[in-house]
């Protein structure tokens, strides 16, 4: 990161402008902190996903940390909000409360999902978080592809109130989940999909062509994996890959 004083936070409502003026093709890149912001913004990315702790596949950050990214990039945030590596919604009131706070540092965008005992989305949870940061756009992430009946969870996210669900189609990443992600781009209704979870080069032009228009990326952007700076140079070929595509 630059030194010297961090730039004023872009308002939210700037963020959301820029998201709603992008192409209609869409990269999300994972951001652990602002260095990485900036390497992403510089190589195109349209959103961030800021998290911590990837080695449990994202935890929340800390307020701090959306402060410095806040004030380091222009793009979207969503903040994953994940207290442990679990898909329960375990402590669900501490995670309201730690939501408020980081809304109250500027973020205005998250990243959120549980499921029930039973494999299913766990939709209560879901709005009792969404409530604690009222009107925000949030992602269901991944947990959908660990439910009990994939196919089925998808049609009940039609009413989970999310914009966005980040997907692989499968548990074990994109290269297993394409039948399925190809029926999912194929529906009239429900939250836009976001491919992610393993996603190759190789899989982008068929899923374009099946109607995904909206890609995530995280390790796949940096050349040693999550101990290493993310790659400026790698997320503008993904960004050229995912428009042109």
């Amino acid at each position: 990161m630059t030194s010297g004083r961090a730039p004023e936070p872009v308002p939210n409502e700037d963020r959301a402008a820029r998201f709603r003026a992008s192409t209609e093709a869409l990269l999300e890149v994972i951001a652990l902190g602002p260095e990485d912001a900036e390497r992403a913004q510089k190589g195109g990315a349209d959103r961030l996903e800021l998290v911590t702790d990837m080695a449990v596949a994202g935890l929340t950050p800390s307020a701090a940390v959306v402060r410095e990214v806040l004030g380091a990039t222009d793009l979207p945030v969503r903040v994953m909000l994940r207290a442990e590596d679990s898909f329960r919604p375990v402590g669900l009131d501490g995670l309201r409360s730690r939501a408020a706070d980081l809304a109250e540092a500027g973020a205005a965008e998250f990243v959120f999902g549980f499921l029930t005992p039973g494999g299913e989305p766990d939709l209560a949870a879901c709005r009792a978080l969404a409530e604690s940061v009222p009107g925000c756009r949030w992602t269901f992430h991944r947990a959908v592809d660990h439910a009990a009946d994939p196919r089925a969870a998808h049609a009940m996210l039609v009413e989970a109130e999310c914009d966005t669900v980040l997907t692989a189609g499968h548990p074990e990443g994109v290269e297993r989940g394409r039948t399925l992600l190809r029926e999912l781009a194929a529906r009239r209704e429900g939250p836009r999909l976001l491919a992610g979870g393993g996603l190759r080069a190789e899989h982008i032009a068929p899923l374009r062509a099946a109607g995904v228009t909206a890609f995530h990326v995280g390790g796949a952007v940096r050349q040693g994996g999550w101990t290493e700076s993310l790659d400026a140079e790698a997320v503008r070929r993904w960004a050229e890959l995912v428009s042109s595509s």
